[in-house]
């Protein structure tokens, strides 16, 4: 399958919002947010500090009266020059987000968006890494894809088991607090992948710029099913 055909296969999974959070919010609670380098506003943050860029995403979605902020694919940021992990550990940096960030509070329940097994999980403790992380696996349609939540709580992977069946909204997790998440303010990495190159319980969520038509293709853009600014 094509890429451009696996993005409209994705697109026409629902013709309604699918929901990795409270299906009893809806879109008009979600606020875009911009966490580029291109957003003149983190210049004066100091986002290498989890508790200062958590104020200003706290205030950003109070001020435009949301619950939940969302954004971040294909997203070039500065936060991840504060880890070795994206920076000494590869060739070139790493610094394009390739998932869609969902920031909210901390223990806020996460759910299954569709039918699924769990494919693997891990603690993923690398300072800005996801830490607690699942991986779904879909089939759908003859089609078989993943999907992956990144920063949940020690909890949510406490008691999993591999195969472990989940229903479509059915509860998978919780979202985990700085202490766990990597380093972060509270929120869900979640990214949709056709091809998960042999990880268990993880997956890369930012690439580098040599690699990006790759991670695009096969990690295409989660508001196909999130459908939020629809």
């Amino acid at each position: 399958m094509q890429p451009t055909n696996f993005s409209n296969f994705l697109l026409n999974i629902s013709k309604t919002p699918l929901r990795v959070l409270d299906a009893c919010i809806p879109n008009s609670s979600y606020i875009a947010l911009d966490l580029s380098e291109n957003n003149i506003e983190l210049q004066a943050i100091d986002v290498s500090s989890s508790s200062k860029l958590e104020t200003y995403i706290t205030n950003y979605i109070s001020k435009h009266h949301g619950k939940i902020a969302f954004g971040g694919y294909n997203e070039v940021r500065t936060i991840y020059k504060r880890s070795h992990y994206f920076n000494v550990e590869t060739a070139k940096e790493r610094n394009i987000h390739i998932g869609m960030d969902l920031w909210c509070d901390a223990n806020s329940p996460i759910f299954a968006p569709l039918d699924a097994t769990v494919h693997s999980f891990k603690n993923n403790t690398n300072f800005g890494d996801y830490g607690p992380t699942i991986i779904l696996k879909h089939y759908i349609k003859n089609v078989e894809f993943y999907t992956l939540y990144g920063h949940l709580s020690l909890v949510s992977i406490e008691n999993l088991k591999v195969n472990q069946v989940f229903k479509q909204g059915e509860p998978l997790g919780f979202l985990g607090d700085s202490v766990v998440n990597g380093d972060y303010p509270p929120h869900l990495h979640f990214q949709i992948i056709k091809d998960l190159e042999g990880f268990s319980g993880d997956y890369p969520g930012v690439c580098n710029k040599a690699d990006l038509d790759f991670y695009l293709n096969n990690c295409p853009d989660p508001n196909l099913l999130l459908k939020l600014d629809f």
